[in-house]
């Protein structure tokens, strides 16, 4: 089949502009969402829903539904991102109606929803919450406990004073460590490096998907598990970063570098 396609199709025939790559991802996300709906059947679901800017400032609506399949087991699927005017409770609310309408769905079959705790999607009068609830009163809300829980452990760990300078420590070393290019690509190689290392003194095993590229994550107060993800970024890159640091320490020239100078020689000889 594939030389009858080949022998026919037109030498200039090649698919690689972007606009058919666009017609090609959105084929795929539309026979994706389409296996989704047809799983999802006729049952109840749960809707998710959270919103974000991307990288041209532009707010985008991710919506996911949340539903027990056919194998009796709990699944969540992600059934499309919506480019949104504004965050307003009604402009998200007639984002979802366009969305479902599009797939074929019904709140009447919603039992549930879950956002995080910005007051425009939760606000008891105002939010999407209620305007959902005025079309159907079985769709339960459920605050995003995970939300609540981490600017929690971020407020009571600000007032504990070593935790503060531990991840004040982490967050200096995670802007020294990405300051440029030139950083990020020495902190590579030292990984590259000690990896190549250890797989060879057998200290580590090799098999698919171990041993992969780690990055030094930044501590951020709202996403939950970032500071976990830091702690452990750190554990896992901790000679490649010593490393780093002391080739940085070498280059210190100025005296608004050299105000660091002490953190960083403190990192490069262990105390950290």
């Amino acid at each position: 089949m594939s030389d009858v396609v080949l022998e026919n199709a037109p030498d200039n025939h090649k698919l690689t502009s972007p606009k058919i790559h666009k017609d090609l991802s959105q084929a795929c996300a539309d026979l994706t969402v389409k296996a989704i709906i047809s799983d999802l059947g006729d049952d109840y679901f749960s809707l998710l829903v959270d919103e974000a800017r991307d990288v041209v400032i532009k707010e985008q609506m991710a919506v996911v539904l949340r539903y027990v399949n056919k194998k009796g087991s709990i699944v969540e699927r992600f059934i499309g991102i919506i480019h949104v005017l504004d965050t307003t409770a009604q402009s998200l609310k007639a984002s979802i109606d366009g969305l479902f309408s599009k797939l074929g769905l019904s709140f009447s079959k919603c039992r549930g929803q879950g956002y995080d705790g910005a007051s425009n999607m939760w606000g008891e009068f105002k939010g999407l919450k209620s305007l959902i609830l005025a079309d159907n009163t079985s769709a339960f809300y459920i605050h995003c406990f995970a939300h609540q829980f981490q600017l929690a452990l971020v407020k009571v760990a600000k007032h504990h004073k070593k935790i503060q300078e531990f991840f004040d420590m982490l967050q200096k070393m995670a802007t020294v460590v990405g300051g440029s290019c030139k950083r990020k690509k020495i902190l590579q190689m030292n990984q590259y490096e000690l990896t190549v290392e250890r797989i060879a003194s057998g200290e580590i095993p090799t098999g698919k998907g171990l041993n992969q590229e780690t990055t030094f994550k930044r501590p951020g107060d709202t996403p939950w598990g970032s500071h976990f993800g830091t702690v452990t970024s750190v554990i896992s890159l901790f000679s490649p970063i010593t490393s780093l640091m002391k080739i940085i320490e070498d280059e210190l020239k100025n005296d608004a570098a050299r105000k660091d100078q002490c953190r960083l020689h403190f990192v490069c000889h262990g105390g950290f």
